[in-house]
């Protein structure tokens, strides 16, 4: 049997001077590329329109997964800042002449803040006393929107309809508006969840794991915990509040009754099918929010819900780590049985 002796083996899962796992990590982010910038030119403008759907509930998702998969909060009331990020870009966009790539920040910074204030009370609160917190504010949400006082800037019961989907810039003819809108999203989608990835890894990160795990150990080893958890709410706020933004863009169009409870809901579905805790999590979980309903609804147009908790039940009994889980159980599966072992030599007479 072949041995490798230490520097052969350092030469053989290399090349060019870069590591195996970095060629694959540059060959998987090509092909993501590709994929991501072809799909639009392959389907249809309404399955284009979809697509963008489901990267900007991903967004969402991801900030819902940072409070609650990460940080160990509980939220029901993500809707609300989805629905206050979705009417910051539909009343600017009909009051003001500001330009919606530079309302998206605004509508971000603007959900950071609510975020960060509701917060702060909320620290008192934990388990399921937060959940129902959470849930007077995404209740209350829709009812402030009709407001017969706030009616002239959010358009009351009929919301705001006058709105028109951005063209693509610089008169690029082959993008159409909802091709355009797809890549838009996606010019947002990938920065967002590098920083998030960023943010994770770093001491922030692992100050926001400690407190879920253990927070009296946490502030023992003096972790502010108290501003932690406002700025976790803050970021998560944000994400959803970016989110909401862009599914204006998506879709010119916002009601109150749009940012009911349910979308909190869904969500919080999202972050637990995909994967609690995990950034790939947030990506398959609202691609299932995002068809599965659809095609419960063409199984049984009677009782579409049912087939859809049927599938949510069954995603969490066969996968309880969710999909991100169960696919890293069958990759470590498939690499076990087809890589073989490779053998360094130990320099001793006699081994092999």
């Amino acid at each position: 049997m072949t041995m490798l002796n230490p520097s052969q083996d350092r030469i053989a899962s290399s090349f060019a001077g870069i590591s195996l796992n970095a060629w694959r990590f540059l060959v998987i982010a090509a092909v993501a590329a590709l994929v991501l910038i072809g799909l639009p030119f392959l389907l249809s403008g309404f399955q284009t329109s979809v697509l963008a759907k489901v990267i900007f509930w991903s967004i969402a998702a991801l900030g819902l997964n940072i409070l609650v998969g990460y940080n160990g909060q509980f939220s029901l009331g993500h809707s609300a800042f989805f629905a206050i990020g979705a009417y910051t870009m539909a009343i600017l966009l009909s009051k003001t002449g500001i330009p919606y790539w530079a309302i998206v920040p605004m509508a971000g910074a603007l959900c950071l803040v609510a975020g960060f204030l509701f917060g702060l009370p909320a620290l008192r609160l934990e388990g399921h006393y937060l959940a129902l917190a959470t849930f007077a504010l995404a209740v209350a949400t829709p009812q402030l929107l009709k407001v017969d006082a706030f009616e002239s800037w959010t358009g009351g019961v009929q919301g705001i309809n006058d709105l028109d989907q951005p063209a693509a810039p610089f008169g690029l003819a082959f993008l159409t508006p909802d091709r355009w809108a797809y890549f838009f999203c996606l010019l947002w989608a990938v920065p967002l969840f590098a920083i998030a990835w960023n943010l994770l890894r770093g001491r922030t990160g692992r100050a926001i794991v400690a407190i879920r795990d253990n927070p009296i150990a946490a502030a023992s080893m003096g972790i502010n915990v108290s501003i932690y958890k406002s700025l976790t709410f803050g970021v998560s706020a944000m994400y959803t509040g970016i989110a909401g933004a862009l599914s204006v863009v998506v879709t010119p169009f916002v009601s109150p009754d749009t940012f009911d409870f349910l979308i909190s809901v869904s969500l919080l579905v999202a972050i637990v099918v995909g994967g609690v805790a995990t950034l790939p999590g947030a990506i398959l979980g609202a691609f299932f929010i995002q068809y599965v309903p659809t095609y419960a609804d063409r199984i049984s147009h009677a009782i579409p819900w049912a087939v859809y908790g049927v599938a949510i039940i069954a995603v969490v009994y066969f996968m309880p780590g969710g999909m991100v889980g169960f696919l890293r159980w069958f990759w470590l599966s498939v690499r076990r049985r087809l890589m073989p072992t490779r053998l360094v030599s130990t320099g001793r007479p006699g081994t092999g």
